[in-house]
């Protein structure tokens, strides 16, 4: 795996500069976020119960990689996806400090038990253990309205130690704006059920540079879709990720073209503290398509992501001393000092 300075909910430095919109690390991000781990269970009789619409149990996951002129790779479209017996645990906690125009501060909680949790459990509330859940199959999964490499329209997918993925590459992007996409589980350990959503246009962001500063609205621009309702937005901006994350700024908006996060969780964030390497992640994604099984939920998701560096006053990024003007080294935050 390259580059680990995409961020994510845990501080994990990495002694490489991150990469926005990295492919290589793109799938199993997404993957992560849906909540998904685990060893693969081996199937059996189909049970037919019902589960819970809140607990998120499963997650396929469409996702547009654009192409990338600094490596010279092009673009294309993967599929992945997981279905466990349960939720992922989330070992850090996120509180709302402040809301504005669509977007929220969050700080983050690391839950405490007084007794440690044992067998692989981890603790998700203080005094509350939740073991990992384990991946289960759903039978051979077809999928209809992803365009192959040689032109299909359909294809199916087994699971592999627990895991769905197109097999060969996609094209960028592997469907139409408002194309119907559709996912068919024949059903395994659990019932048979399916998924629709539909297809979105790639996202392309317009802003750059994006400045981080105090008493500023941080703006961001790009392209509208062709179809309005289709899609939404979410951006998260952490810039503190490489040195403990300390908080970050979620956005939920409309796809209009256009966002201004508001000055005063800029500020309110910026108070918290930075780190090396400060990004914002956009995301364009379809209404999801769902369907509830004996575990929870399983969503079907269509994004295309941008992620890109910002620039924060005073912050001066570095992978190691030499980089760092002479006087100062490379701190632990990957920032010169």
């Amino acid at each position: 795996m390259s580059s680990a300075k995409k961020f994510s909910p845990a501080p994990l430095p990495s002694p490489r500069r991150p990469r926005p919109g990295l492919r290589s690390r793109l799938g199993a991000v997404l993957l992560g976020a849906a909540g998904l781990a685990g060893c693969s269970g081996a199937a059996g009789p189909s049970d037919t119960s019902t589960g819970s619409a809140d607990v998120l149990a499963g997650t396929f996951q469409v996702s547009l990689v654009a192409p990338d002129s600094s490596l010279g790779s092009a673009g294309y479209t993967s599929v992945v996806g997981k279905v466990a017996d349960g939720p992922m645990p989330a070992q850090l906690q996120w509180t709302t400090s402040a809301s504005a125009g669509g977007c929220v501060l969050k700080k983050p909680r690391v839950p405490f038990c007084d007794t440690p949790c044992t067998g692989g459990a981890v603790c998700i509330e203080d005094n509350k253990c939740q073991s990992y859940p384990s991946s289960k199959s759903v039978g051979t999964v077809r999928a209809t309205g992803l365009k192959t490499a040689s032109g299909a329209t359909e294809f199916s997918m087994d699971p592999v130690a627990g895991s769905y993925q197109a097999s060969g590459t996609l094209p960028y992007p592997a469907f139409a704006e408002g194309a119907a996409i559709q996912l068919v589980a024949a059903g395994g350990v659990y019932s048979a059920f399916t998924l629709k959503t539909s297809g979105i246009a790639p996202l392309v962001l317009l802003t750059d540079p994006i400045p981080v500063a105090s008493n500023q609205a941080v703006k961001l621009a790009w392209t509208p879709p062709g179809q309005a309702g289709l899609s939404t937005i979410h951006v998260k901006l952490d810039i503190s990720h490489h040195g403990g994350t300390k908080g970050m700024i979620e956005c939920d908006v409309p796809d209009s073209g256009s966002l201004e996060i508001p000055a005063a969780l800029v500020t309110e964030l910026l108070a918290l503290g930075t780190a090396g390497f400060p990004t914002i992640v956009v995301t364009r994604s379809a209404t999801p398509g769902s369907a509830v099984i004996a575990p929870g939920r399983v969503d079907l998701n269509v994004s295309s992501a941008v992620e890109r560096a910002v620039q924060v006053p005073g912050v001066v990024s570095c992978n190691d001393s030499s980089q760092c003007a002479a006087g100062q080294s490379c701190q632990a935050d990957l920032t010169c000092k």
